[in-house]
Parts: structure tokens; C-alpha cells; sequence
């Protein structure tokens, strides 16, 4: 079995003839080492650079020091007031579990829920085993698909009040991205129809790698401020969909739907689509390739280079940067002491993550004005767990990802940092897995990473939510969970945690008795009375006292 997380790839990226203009904006903190805890660096005086898809010779005043100009090209702008959002979501002893539900919940036509009898029965099962609710993918390519603002929210709203009346809470997930291609993809969800057919119309607003392939899962960042989808920009599409979903939804939030999860990218995380696996592309553990060639990044790309006086370094990405499959020592870019450390390297890593982190702000910009007036919702952010050749020195499948996460420099603090400038969690995945699991030839280090991002969380003052990467139904798996999310110091317990997924699998009698006793564990962090043996005794009565809703739970998934 792989040991990754992925789940869905495709994506998509930008252009237009008539550009409205982008501003860069380049504002500095320096990156602390990942081996330690990084610690909070003097934000550099921000610049503004406006850029235009054809930009012309940048001003003078535009030309600082090559060094510090690379250096503040990206990391994080100054830091506004934020609620403490970590400490009101801790306020309760133990950390919740949800649950995702299969991808294909609600029918493609979004009119009704799919194998609805086995959504009830396991919505019962869940709640009888102490489960706090449900996280479900609401897709852009159902909800949207008959055309620009007709919005079709029947089979949702049915698995809502499915959820109100078992009194399970639901996580709610702003799916913007394909379904399928990928590892745990059981399904084909593509975007909106309309959507595709202005991306078929201009392929730049598809994400491109160097030999010009297309990814058609997600639209591409470069085009975030330009209305290229039937006169809206991107931004404007995820916002009405964000509000009609609240609107239509308005009873049920923050008493039902407690979380909006917004889609970011691929998988709905917040990177570049770098490692799709859809017909052999990628294959782990791969270091994956740049997705900076449509016209609209490489426009933004060239602007900045010009900015820094240095106009050949925007003509295209690393050309040195090998493909797909390869591993960082095969490439000059990423092996040991490659490009990937000179100051061309710390140009473009800054360059490329940084308009990932720009993404990210807009998008929650949007989803905060939209939920703002939600009391009791929870906005959060999925980050991915790219544990594979994390323990070199330039962690090329992070770099490659968008994640500017080197031996030498932080990638995990500057997201925290802009989730908590909008009160967001942090959600991570990869809690279940252990070093020695992993391939060790390929530098897998994923508890060193879960820990970065922990480090990173707790000093910005933002939630930290977990996911497992695979489906895994192992007492050995269960305990590093709870290891790693509940049993720990208030101040660095997970907010929550949610289970993949949903399916036969779980209802197997073994794996549901283990999946009640993990349950258990997890809700009773903190409390000292509670043995291991007391968790299998209730477990079990949990287990037996289910034993007719599994059962029917587990036929009617499979069929």
C-alpha cells in the first residue's frame, strides 16, 4: 500500500486576452529551520508591485538589494488580531471524531442521496458509538452543474436533516476541485460543465506543468482576479457558491453544520496540483514537477523577476528540475546542494509559494465575508501531508507542492500565520502514520512533519485539526492517533479529528469494535480515570448493541 496523502487530481489555471491587474505582493519573515521550533521573525517593510499580463520594465523604485528583494518576495504580511481560536475550540476535554462519508453521497443529478437506507443505518451506528458528526464533500461539479448560479442543494439538504434528527454535527466541505484519478477515488465527479467548456475554450486556465500537460481538476491560481468563467472571476464563482450554500442552509447553521472546510486546490488542499496520478503521471514516491507554465503565472513570474532586476530568471521555472517520478538526487535542482539553495532558488521558492499563500488569502477572504454572520461555524484549511523525502535537505515533493519547506527555511509558518489572520484551523493529514512504516530510502518522515505543523499552529494561535491519510482500521494506526492528536497537554491536543471513511470496511465487526473503542479514546483525552480494559468493555457493548444497524449498514454500502 502507498503511504501518502492524495485523493483527487485534475486541476486547471488562467488567461485572458484583456488582463485586469494582480497585485504581488511581497512582504517578508525570515523562515526559521524545520529541525527547530521556529520562532516569530520581524516582518520586512511590505511592497506592492501592480503587474500586468504583458508587464512592462519594472520602476526603479522597484529595484531593492537582490537578496532582501528575493527574500520578501513571499513569506507572510504582517500579522492582524485574530480571535484565539485554538483555546475556544479546546474548551472541551477530549478531541471529537467525525467521520468522511463516501465521496458519491448524494447522486451525481444532486438530486437525492445514493444507497440512502445505508446512510441512515450508519449514521445511527455512528452516533451509538459516541461519534460527534460527519464530514462530506459538497461538489461544485453537482451542485453547479446546469449553469452559472443554478444551484441544486437537494441531496445535501436531505443527508442535513438525516444528521439533525441522529443529533450528529457535519463538517461541510466547499469541494471546488474533480473527484477521481487518484488514490481513494472511487468516483468521477468532474468540475461544472460551463466550467470546463471555458477551460476547453482557453487551456491557460487549466495548471500546467513543463511539457505543457494541462490539469484539469482545479483552476489555476493565475487566474484567480479575472472573469474567465462567464464573466465572474474564480473567487466570485467559490463566493456565491459559499453563499447560496448558506442561504440555503441558514437553519442548520451552527447548531448542525459547525464547519466549512473551503477547497483550495487539488484533493481540496491548498497546493499546486504537482503529483497527479491519473494515467501514470506520477507514481510514488515521486518528487513531482512545478505547475507554473500557463500563460497567467508565467506572466505573474516575470513581473516579479523584472522586479528583483533580474529578467531572465521569469522566463520559465527551474529548467533543472527533473519530472515526476524522479527523486531529488536526480535532478541539479534538488539534489543536495542544488539550485534549489542558490539565490535563482530562493527567487522562485518564494515566488511560487507565494502565490499559493495569495490564493489562500482571497479564497478565505471571501469565505469569511460570507460566514461571518454564521455564529458557531468553523472555517478550516486542508494542508497536505507530503512526508515523502521530507528528511532531505530540500524536501523537493513539498517544493514542488507550493510548500517553500527546506532544511533551512519554515513553509508550514507563513500558512499558519495567514489562517489565523482570518480565525481558521489548520486541518493535516498523515496523523496515522510512523516513520518506520514508510519507505525509508525515500526520506518518509511524516511524525517529524506532523510535529513542524503542530509547532507552527500552536505559535500562531490556530487550531490544529487531523485527518488520517489512508484507510486504516489497526489498533497500531488507532494509537498513534491518539497519541498524537488527544493524549497531550491541553495547549497541544487537535481540535478535532476526522476519520477516512465511511464504508464496508468500517462496519466489519472487528474494525467497528475497534473504531467504537478509538472513538472512545479520543473523547475521553484528559481524563485520568479511564483504563484501556474500560474502553474494550464498552467498546464491545457498543459493538454488540450496533450489531443489527452495522450489519445492515455494511450489506446495503457494499451493494
Amino acid at each position: 500500500m502507498m503511504a501518502l496523502n492524495i485523493a483527487h487530481q485534475t486541476g486547471a489555471a488562467a488567461a485572458v486576452a484583456v488582463a485586469p491587474r494582480s497585485a504581488v505582493v511581497a512582504a517578508a519573515a525570515s523562515g526559521a529551520a524545520p529541525s527547530v521550533a521556529p520562532a516569530a521573525a520581524p516582518a520586512l517593510q511590505a511592497q506592492t508591485i501592480m503587474v500586468d499580463p504583458a508587464p512592462a520594465q519594472a520602476p526603479d523604485s522597484v529595484k531593492p538589494d537582490l537578496a532582501m528583494a528575493c527574500q520578501a518576495l513571499v513569506e507572510s504580511v504582517p500579522e492582524a488580531e485574530h480571535p484565539d481560536v485554538a483555546a475556544e475550540l479546546k474548551s472541551k476535554a477530549g478531541v471529537p471524531v467525525f467521520v468522511m462519508m463516501p465521496l458519491d453521497t448524494v447522486r451525481k443529478d444532486g438530486n437525492s442521496l445514493n444507497r440512502r437506507k445505508a446512510v441512515e443505518a450508519s449514521l445511527a451506528a455512528l452516533k451509538s458509538a459516541g461519534v460527534e458528526g460527519i464530514m462530506v464533500d459538497v461538489w461544485w461539479g453537482i451542485v453547479e452543474a446546469e449553469g452559472p448560479g443554478q444551484y441544486n442543494f437537494n441531496g445535501y439538504m436531505e443527508l442535513m436533516e438525516m444528521a439533525r434528527k441522529n443529533g450528529l454535527k457535519v463538517q461541510a466541505v466547499m469541494s471546488f476541485h474533480q473527484c477521481g484519478g487518484n488514490v481513494g477515488d472511487s468516483v468521477t465527479i468532474p468540475l461544472p460543465k460551463w466550467v470546463l467548456e471555458e477551460m476547453d475554450k482557453d487551456q491557460d486556465l487549466a495548471y500546467t506543468d513543463r511539457s505543457g500537460r494541462r490539469n484539469y481538476e482545479y483552476v489555476s491560481l493565475g487566474c484567480d482576479t479575472m472573469p474567465v468563467l462567464k464573466g465572474r472571476t474564480p473567487i466570485q464563482c467559490y463566493a456565491d457558491f459559499m453563499r447560496a450554500f448558506r442561504d440555503h442552509f441558514a437553519t442548520y447553521m451552527g447548531n448542525t453544520i459547525v464547519e466549512i472546510q473551503v477547497g483550495m486546490g487539488p484533493a481540496g488542499e491548498l497546493r499546486y496540483p504537482s503529483y497527479p496520478e491519473a494515467n501514470g503521471t506520477w507514481s510514488f514516491p515521486g518528487i513531482g514537477e512545478f505547475q507554473c507554465y500557463d500563460r497567467y503565472m508565467l506572466s505573474s513570474l516575470k513581473a516579479a523577476a523584472e522586479a528583483v532586476g533580474k529578467p531572465e530568471w521569469g522566463n520559465a521555472g527551474p529548467g533543472d528540475s527533473g519530472s515526476y517520478k524522479d527523486w531529488p538526487e536526480d535532478t541539479p535542482f534538488f539534489r543536495r546542494e542544488g539550485g534549489w539553495n542558490t539565490e535563482y532558488g530562493q527567487f522562485f521558492m518564494s515566488w511560487y509559494s507565494h502565490m499559493l499563500l495569495e490564493h489562500g488569502e482571497r479564497i478565505l477572504s471571501a469565505a469569511t465575508g460570507v460566514f461571518t454572520a454564521a455564529p458557531g461555524v468553523k472555517i478550516s484549511v486542508k494542508v497536505a501531508g507530503i512526508h515523502w523525502h521530507y528528511g532531505t535537505r530540500s524536501h523537493a515533493a513539498e517544493l514542488t507542492a507550493g510548500y517553500y519547506n527546506t532544511r533551512h527555511h519554515d513553509g508550514y509558518l507563513p500558512i499558519a500565520r495567514m489562517l489565523a489572520r482570518h480565525g481558521a484551523v489548520l486541518n493535516f493529514t498523515c496523523v496515522e502514520m510512523r516513520d518506520h512504516e514508510q519507505p525509508q530510502d525515500a526520506q518518509c518522515r511524516p511524525e517529524a512533519l506532523v510535529q513542524q505543523v503542530a509547532v507552527a499552529a500552536r505559535e500562531s494561535g490556530v487550531g490544529l485539526a487531523g485527518e488520517n491519510a489512508l484507510p486504516r482500521y489497526d489498533e497500531t494506526a488507532h494509537d498513534q492517533v491518539v497519541a498524537t492528536a488527544a493524549e497531550k497537554a491541553e495547549e497541544e491536543r487537535m481540535v478535532a479529528f476526522t476519520y477516512l471513511r465511511m464504508g464496508p470496511d468500517l462496519f466489519q465487526p472487528d474494525n467497528w469494535r475497534r473504531f467504537a473503542a478509538f472513538v472512545k479514546r479520543m473523547s475521553g483525552a484528559g481524563k485520568q480515570d479511564m483504563c484501556r480494559e474500560q474502553v474494550e468493555r464498552e467498546a464491545s457493548g457498543v459493538a454488540h448493541a450496533t450489531q443489527p444497524l452495522v450489519q445492515e449498514a455494511a450489506v446495503a454500502l457494499t451493494n
